[in-house]
């Protein structure tokens, strides 16, 4: 059986590698990055009527400031975010199950538009459409050394634009046919280049898509 190598960071590397151990597949943890708390000044609450979340890092080290914005309809980029927010005591927070754009699009359907949107230093390109959009980072991530011999051979999965930027600079093209990459998105997909024995983007952007096609890899 070929390694299922996940490049995501903690804490979700290590729920995706608890899923697919459950499936079996030899897993071997090599994140690209780990993220860190940035000091943020918390805006008042009153000024908006929606909180936007696209990471569940951004729950992690929102800090005891996020606990201000408990009042306000909350949203999430997906349902490992929204579960970061329930466990943080927001009481009913709307999941999306697409990109930022889809959830903007939701929470512009849903009346709202002064929208706080807590993130990460880096986000992903959002149509915010009628939303007025005040964006504050609250974590960055930084870099972590990885062997790039470490990845040969192995199913790579890329659960970010970001990441996949990263390993198409690690691994230059005339040393990715060995690899298979299997991307969370297009986007993701699109970052890592060309070159690999096969790369894919699974057909929703989840942990169970996913690991449903790289374990066709795997096998």
């Amino acid at each position: 059986m070929r390694p299922l190598i996940i490049l995501r960071p903690a804490p979700g590397a290590g729920r995706t590698a608890d899923k697919a151990m459950a499936m079996g597949l030899a897993v071997r943890l090599c994140p690209l990055f780990a993220a860190e708390a940035l000091a943020w000044t918390p805006p008042p609450a009153g000024d908006f009527d929606a909180l936007l979340v696209t990471s569940a890092q951004t729950v992690r080290f929102g800090g005891a400031a996020l606990q201000a914005y408990r009042a306000l309809p909350a949203y999430a980029v997906g349902a490992a975010t929204a579960e970061a927010l329930r466990a943080a005591g927001f009481a009913d927070p709307v999941a999306g199950d697409g990109d930022a754009s889809a959830i903007a699009a939701r929470i512009a359907a849903d009346g709202r538009r002064a929208l706080l949107h807590l993130s990460g230093e880096a986000v992903a390109p959002m149509d915010a459409g009628p939303l007025r959009v005040t964006r504050i980072p609250v974590y960055r991530m930084m870099p972590l050394p990885c062997d790039p011999l470490d990845l040969s051979g192995g199913v790579l999965l890329v659960h970010s634009a970001a990441a996949g930027t990263r390993l198409a600079e690690m691994l230059p093209e005339n040393q990715r046919a060995t690899c298979d990459v299997v991307a969370i998105s297009p986007a993701a997909l699109a970052a890592c280049g060309s070159g690999w024995g096969s790369a894919q983007a699974a057909d929703a952007p989840n942990d169970a898509a996913v690991l449903a096609l790289a374990r066709r890899l795997c096998e």
